[in-house]
């Protein structure tokens, strides 16, 4: 049976643009698709992003025991379909979970044989650089994430592996260096 690999990171670690580089050069593998009741934003299509529900549905799918992993930030739902997940490994699918920390945890605890992968940003200076550069946060919100990612960081130490972004394609490099020997 394959094994699942859970990639989880602060935001503005670049774990999405690590995470595309590697389905990039390993097309043999898959990323999870979430299910949230976030609204679908422009661009997005529902079974690609995600699986857009409403509240209701979400909750339903929470009670009747679907979700491998579920959380709510700001408002908003967001989980992993079970039924999902276990079809992918028991049709002998590489399956790649792009979560939060603490969706990765509940994954870890369900799942003994789950490798968790955590992207760590080079420096706590550097990741607020990064989130100062988008420019699409109020210092407020920066602070907020900040002080999010260092108790993320602190979490970091329960998963197997940490890998630095500190270039992409060398991350990259790493990660698939960890599958490879995960999966001997």
């Amino acid at each position: 049976m394959k094994k699942l690999f859970v990639i989880s990171g602060s935001s503005g670690v670049g774990k999405g643009t690590v995470i595309k580089r590697f389905l990039e050069k390993n097309p043999d593998f898959k990323l999870s698709v979430s299910c949230t009741t976030r609204p679908m934003r422009a661009g997005e299509k529902h079974g690609v992003n995600y699986y857009y529900l409403n509240r209701e549905e979400f909750m339903q799918s929470v009670e009747n025991g679907e979700f491998l992993e579920w959380a709510e930030f700001s408002g908003n739902c967001y989980g992993t379909n079970k039924k999902f997940v276990q079809n992918c490994l028991d049709n002998n699918e590489n399956l790649i979970l792009e979560i939060d920390t603490q969706g990765a945890l509940q994954v870890k605890e369900k799942m003994s044989n789950a490798v968790l992968i955590f992207i760590m940003p080079p420096s706590l200076e550097e990741l607020e650089n990064r989130l100062r550069g988008r420019g699409t946060e109020t210092e407020d919100a920066i602070q907020k994430r900040l002080n999010t990612v260092k108790s993320e960081m602190e979490n970091a130490k329960k998963f197997h592996y940490n890998v630095i972004n500190d270039d992409v394609e060398r991350a990259v490099e790493e990660i698939e260096n960890i599958i490879k020997n995960e999966q001997i």
